[in-house]
């Protein structure tokens, strides 16, 4: 296409609604910073989160996850219990072209704080709201600001589309809406 890499990020945002809301710009200023970047854009979460409780001293089983392994919080500010996880949701929801797959990686900020965000990709016709996992590895509470910068989407535009997509394949994670727990 010819495009620098944020400017086709911004073209496909606009043209093709890949990310919306979009944010043209990387905001910065007093916030950990979200937006467009040099190659892929930083997204956000809300206020709306899953923190993971061993109270009922329960197995972790992706086959059969015990959501009341999960306690429901909403805030501005989230706190992570030592040693443990939170699920949230992205503020921006995408659609994922045909040819291209993106991968989502934790910002470093997060990270020089013993805070990482699980690296995933969004396949090619994949669309919904973001759910990522955020560990908190340190033996300290750990706190996620609401509405702020947690993890980088890189974009990788392939040179032609893919022959099976996200969609094709009716995926389990396809349009979500909510923050979604672990299924088969």
């Amino acid at each position: 296409m010819g495009l620098k890499p944020d400017h086709w990020i911004a073209h496909m945002a606009v043209e093709r609604k890949m990310i919306e809301p979009f944010v043209e710009n990387q905001v910065r200023d007093g916030v950990i910073s979200f937006g467009v970047s040099s190659y892929g854009y930083d997204i956000r979460v809300t206020d709306e989160f899953k923190i993971f409780t061993n109270v009922y001293s329960a197995v972790v089983d992706p086959k059969h996850f015990d959501p009341a392994s999960m306690v429901d919080f909403k805030g501005d500010v989230c706190v992570i219990p030592p040693n443990s996880f939170a699920l949230a949701r992205s503020v921006e929801y995408f659609r994922i072209p045909r040819d291209v797959l993106t991968i989502c990686l934790g910002k470093s900020t997060y990270a020089r704080c013993g805070i990482i965000v699980n690296v995933t990709p969004f396949e090619p016709e994949w669309e919904g709201f973001v759910t990522l996992e955020i560990s908190n590895t340190t033996p300290l509470p750990a706190k996620i600001y609401a509405g702020e910068g947690i993890a980088q989407v890189l974009f990788f535009q392939a040179d032609e589309p893919c022959r099976i997509s996200y969609a094709d394949k009716k995926g389990k994670y396809q349009k979500q809406q909510a923050i979604e727990l672990p299924r088969l």
